[in-house]
């Protein structure tokens, strides 16, 4: 599929870019003219040989972005290579299941540290030069089990929820200086993350509670984080955007 150039001359950082929905949106910000940083716990080595092949700049960095000295660190090696970050996709995240009965404190506050804390770290560790530049976007990551009844998840929920509120509180910081802020849904989506946590039976019944009654695939995404992400969207700030067959509809 051939895409516009819509994105050429940004520096565009996504984070849980090795694999799955991150590596779909890094992938293809590359084709629409972004330097790519791809950040990963694991190494993001695939991603950017993706991007690599297909004549993309892309640059990749290992980091748990839940730890604020490494965030901090990608923040300073973004800034010595490129000058600049212009957009921030914060993609990482993790969800495992739990029941209440079975859910520790420890536990609690991985997911949080991952699925929200994160974000907060990564755009502490690119606004000082997003906001020199006069212009950014940034979008988080929520997800559309924030209107499900699946049990065992109240914690993941709870960071998703927290991803709507951080990103509607900083889109009103941050508009004076041309930065948007926004979340994207998305609905349980076929990765190979999804595929080790959920059966079979519950990616069936996720497609059919949809309008649309298939399961979703990363490059659903990618088409709603370009436009958020582009110039396009200057007028779009603080709100939620569930790319999810309709599931929340």
């Amino acid at each position: 599929m051939s895409v516009f150039q819509t994105h050429e001359g940004r520096v565009a950082v996504v984070t849980g870019a090795g694999r799955g929905i991150g590596q779909a949106i890094a992938v293809d910000l590359g084709a629409r003219g972004a330097t790519v940083v791809a950040v990963d716990l694991n190494s993001p080595g695939e991603t950017v040989a993706l991007l690599a092949d297909k004549g993309h700049t892309a640059l990749g960095l290992t980091a748990d972005v839940s730890n604020p000295e490494q965030t901090a660190a990608v923040g300073e090696e973004i800034a010595h290579r490129f000058g600049r970050a212009d957009i921030l996709v914060n993609n990482a995240g993790i969800f495992p299941f739990l029941d209440i009965d079975e859910l520790d404190y420890d536990t609690w506050r991985r997911v949080l540290a991952v699925n929200l804390d994160s974000q907060f770290l990564m755009v502490k560790a690119v606004l000082p030069t997003m906001k020199k530049g006069g212009w950014g976007r940034i979008v988080n990551l929520t997800s559309n089990s924030i209107v499900t009844n699946v049990a065992g998840i109240s914690h993941y929920m709870a960071s998703k929820m927290g991803n709507i509120g951080f990103s509607r509180g900083l889109a009103n910081d941050l508009a004076p200086f041309g930065i948007t802020v926004n979340a994207v849904g998305p609905t349980l989506t076929i990765t190979p993350g999804s595929q080790q946590v959920h059966p079979q039976e519950a990616l069936e019944a996720a497609a059919q509670a949809q309008a649309i009654k298939r399961n979703g695939l990363p490059e659903d995404l990618t088409g709603t984080i370009a436009f958020l992400t582009s110039d396009d969207a200057a007028f779009v700030t603080g709100q939620t955007v569930m790319a999810d067959g309709g599931y929340a509809r």
